[in-house]
């Protein structure tokens, strides 16, 4: 491992991409690896073993590539599978989860926070964990959104019937005076301008991928790791699919993914 290894990525599917471009536009001298378990998406509505498994196979390959740190981007594996992680892998691991929390912290003056992500993860009540380390007075309403992943995979981002969603599920956690909402799934970013038109412009919003980019770049900084030449280069990874995430993957991700390659993990 040194400053050219490359910085590992992983999710359950296209929604990293969002890590990955916020990362590349904070360091755009980073190697980036990639990898999208698309055999296997979503996480959200799978058990935590399940999704453990798989966030450890897929952490180990990532190893196998000389990675120097893993950025763990699906909210859901952040959320059930980090702390074994940390423990299993050599490299430092990094959730969203952590990151999005402590933006949120900063940014409401109410202390009033919505959180917005998958079934696994609202379950999972990581984010209220995390908030509730930094600031126990702060009160947090949670929403579960599934049908938001479907709707950004199939490029859906400001159609009426998206909006109409978006309004149905959160109507109740905005009438809760709220003035911070973290979108706690990598995917959300892509809704971000429909949920703005409907949540108005008085509540923040937090983007997960932006603070753990940050994160990642202290990190880098602090174990002098950083790569400080030359432009970034970057291999995508997937476990099925490889034509359909090249295709799909330019909605998340501002440059263009050539070459994608399927490979499988062991567990």
């Amino acid at each position: 491992m040194n400053r050219k290894s490359a910085i590992g990525i992983f999710d359950s599917g296209l929604g990293g991409l969002t890590v990955m471009s916020a990362v590349t536009k904070l360091m755009p001298k980073e190697n980036i690896i990639y990898f999208g378990d698309t055999a296997h998406v979503p996480y959200g509505s799978k058990s935590k073993k399940v999704v453990t498994d798989f966030s450890l196979g897929i952490s180990k390959f990532l190893v196998k590539h000389n990675v120097k740190i893993i950025v763990v981007a699906c909210n859901t594996a952040s959320a059930f599978s980090l702390d074994i992680l940390k423990n299993n892998i050599k490299v430092p691991v990094i959730g969203v989860i952590r990151a999005g929390s402590v933006m949120a912290v900063k940014k409401t003056k109410n202390k009033k926070i919505g959180i917005i992500g998958t079934e696994g993860t609202i379950k999972s009540k990581a984010y209220i964990k995390e908030i509730k380390k930094y600031d126990k007075s702060i009160q947090t309403f949670s929403q579960a959104c599934p049908l938001f992943v479907p709707l950004v995979e199939e490029g859906w981002f400001d159609k009426k019937i998206t909006k109409d969603i978006i309004k149905e599920y959160l109507v109740n956690t905005v009438n809760k005076k709220i003035d911070t909402i973290i979108l706690g799934c990598t995917h959300y970013p892509l809704l971000k301008k429909s949920i703005r038109q409907v949540i108005g412009e008085h509540i923040n919003i937090v983007d997960s991928a932006v603070a753990v980019a940050y994160e990642v770049k202290k990190l880098l900084h602090e174990q002098n790791i950083e790569n400080n030449s030359g432009k970034g280069k970057y291999i995508f990874y997937v476990s099925d699919c490889p034509e359909k995430f090249k295709k799909l993957g330019s909605n998340f991700f501002p440059q263009k993914i050539k070459n994608v390659k399927k490979v499988e993990i062991d567990k």
